[in-house]
């Protein structure tokens, strides 16, 4: 049985299909899902997301933290392959500091606010009470400042980088982070804030010849498109007037997912003193020396106003007026509850007979064991340990992460994961901007073989011919 077969039992699980009847009903429904250990939430949120009676619906799901919600981005993105999943964090390198964007987070929110504003296909959204306070700018605003262009399209470059410094975008010599723009003979290269990965554009005099994506490290080209569009920072490029709060920004059809309302209130009211004691001291010029941190970074600073701010107060309402689930320790506003029977992965201290002996009782018991690792070669050597002790488990490998594992009791499902078996650190993946810190270095170019392709900052694309002293 796969990771497929695996998910298409929950999916088939009562309670699920009780879940997803009462996410149909016209009034709004509160609910709580009692008991759910381990990544066992993320199995739940997974079979709702692709379950078919509620297979249009999107989902927000609002973690305690920027680490629990990276954790279940990363498991969730695991167990669906969603193309349409989405981390959207908070805005600022810090939570005290309201003037310092971090362009990677920036670059994050944008992405998803623009395929949110653009339709199409169910998303999921993943957050944290930081990222709640701040407010997001107008889909309508957003959709008609986004500035695209085509293959075989004809453009005016000196208007276009008018507009591109309009947007916020600075001009360089190479472009390394989101919200700067290069050009080079016939060659522009723009670094969006709302891609990974910024574009090339290759221009035939005013005509635009191709578009590719490229690796700013590399400086070589990944795959070809047939337009781009180019979007501005949505963090300091519009009015306050131009801006509401998430959940005001997300459709009608939204299913709010929260972890322990308490926390996240209490996390959201701290932003909100945070947020008055920085305004106290940016009032009396006391910010001025805490912009002049990480000097190596490029900082795009903002203007900070209270209207671009959520209170904890309109959040609780707004969630309110939604379909709201919630899970955690306990429920804060659920009419209803459905309970589920899952306990956490217990703890082997790396003592394998203890692993076995549980493994042991639970195969007596008629369960189904599986076992997730990111690397193939971690089951395989799982495997072997369980072989040199004389003993055959039969558990179904799985070369995918979850976070943390558990035990379904109504299933009679263990979920166990290697590195909590080994006690290794898991780490999470979010995805990064590119940034100064990688930038090309004197030794990058010491590297460089005659022969090599390189984009020349006058000339566009050549072969490197080596360096010279004069």
């Amino acid at each position: 049985m796969n990771l497929g077969a695996l998910l298409e039992q929950y999916k088939n699980n009562p309670r699920l299909f009780q879940l997803a009847d009462r996410l149909l009903f016209a009034d709004t429904q509160k609910i709580y899902l009692k008991n759910l250990q381990g990544s066992s939430t993320e199995f739940v949120v997974s079979s709702i997301f692709s379950h078919e009676k509620t297979q249009s619906l999107n989902h927000l799901v609002v973690m305690n933290d920027a680490e629990e919600a990276a954790y279940f981005h990363n498991t969730v993105e695991n167990l669906t392959s969603a193309l349409d999943l989405f981390y959207f964090p908070s805005s600022f390198k810090n939570r005290k500091n309201f003037r310092l964007l971090n362009s990677s987070h920036v670059m994050l929110r944008t992405e998803m606010l623009t395929k949110l504003s653009q339709g199409g296909n169910k998303k999921i959204i993943i957050t944290y009470p930081e990222a709640l306070f701040e407010k997001v700018v107008l889909p309508k605003t957003l959709s008609s400042n986004i500035i695209n262009i085509k293959t075989n399209d004809t453009i005016n470059l000196n208007s276009l980088m008018e507009l591109f410094v309009m947007y916020g975008f600075v001009r360089t010599d190479f472009v390394y982070e989101p919200g700067q723009f290069a050009l080079r003979g016939g060659i522009l290269d723009i670094y969006s804030f709302g891609n990974e990965k910024p574009y090339r554009v290759e221009l035939f005099g005013n005509d635009v010849d191709s578009i590719r994506i490229f690796d700013p490290e590399t400086q070589l080209s990944e795959r070809k498109l047939l337009q781009v569009s180019i979007i501005p920072n949505v963090e300091t490029q519009f009015d306050s007037g131009e801006k509401v709060t998430l959940l005001e920004f997300l459709p009608d059809n939204i299913i709010i997912w929260t972890k322990d309302w308490d926390v996240i209130k209490e996390k959201i009211e701290v932003q909100e003193e945070d947020l008055g004691l920085f305004l106290k001291r940016n009032a009396e010029g006391l910010t001025q020396n805490e912009e002049t941190e990480d000097e190596d970074d490029t900082k795009i600073l903002k203007d900070v106003k209270l209207e671009d701010f959520v209170p904890a107060a309109t959040t609780q309402r707004q969630i309110q007026q939604k379909h709201l689930i919630e899970f955690g320790y306990k429920p804060h506003f659920a009419t209803y509850e459905i309970e589920f029977h899952t306990k956490q992965q217990p703890s082997f201290n790396r003592k394998f007979d203890l692993l076995i002996q549980d493994l042991k009782q639970h195969e007596n018991a008629q369960y189904s064991i599986y076992i997730f690792a990111e690397q193939a070669k971690q089951l395989e050597r799982l495997h072997s340990i369980f072989k040199d002790l004389n003993t055959e488990i039969q558990f179904t490998p799985v070369a995918t992460s979850i976070h943390e594992g558990f035990i379904d009791e109504d299933l009679k499902i263990v979920c166990y994961t290697d590195h909590q078996i080994f006690q290794r650190y898991h780490k999470y993946k979010v995805k990064q901007a590119y940034n100064k810190n990688k930038a090309l270095t004197l030794k990058t170019l010491r590297d460089l073989q005659p022969g090599d392709f390189v984009t020349h900052i006058d000339h566009g694309v050549g072969r490197y011919s080596g360096l010279q002293k004069n």
